[in-house]
This record gives structure tokens, sequence and C-alpha cells, in this order.
């Protein structure tokens, strides 16, 4: 668990990152935790997209995709989310 502090600096840190996955009308499926995973090992930070066309509640989407993970979650501004996820092997972030 990330404290308030950590967190406000993973905001800081997500800031300039560009969104790098999107959500659409298919949902969150098995290839897309796949996929999520593997980003997460390699970034341990990152911005997703919830489409229009999905319906889903970021809010939502958010604590499942957090729960699917076991990452944590920094923000959801809108229709955007945000993960982070310490990498086993590839550390970059110190929080």
């Amino acid at each position: 668990m990330i404290t308030s502090k950590q967190r406000a600096k993973l905001r800081g840190l997500a800031n300039p990152i560009p969104t790098i996955f999107q959500i659409g009308k298919d949902g969150v499926g098995d290839n897309l935790i796949k996929q999520l995973d593997d980003a997460l090992e390699a970034r341990e930070l990152i911005k997703i997209h919830i489409l229009d066309s999905s319906f889903l509640d970021p809010k939502e989407t958010l604590s499942v995709l957090c729960e699917e993970l076991g990452a944590e979650p920094v923000q959801t501004i809108g229709s955007r989310i945000v993960l982070y996820r310490a990498s086993k092997d590839h550390k970059t972030i110190e929080i």
C-alpha cells in the first residue's frame, strides 16, 4: 500500500507520460490484462484511456485492474486512469 505522499509523487511522474492503452467496447479481457501486466513490468507506471464506447466506469475499472494486476491505483481523471506497480526486474521509480 502506498501513502498519499507517494501517490502525489507518482501523479507528478505520470503527468507527462503518454497514454499507452485504450479500453473500448470489448472491456477488460484476459488479453488486455496480459498486455497491462507486461507494460507494468517494463514501465512501472502506465496511463490508460477508457473510451466512451466501453460504457465502463473509470473508478470501477481502476479497482478491477488493480485487483487483477496487483497494482496500486494512482489516480482517475475523467476517463483516464493511472496504475503503478513496482517492477521485479527493472525497478526505475523510487517512491
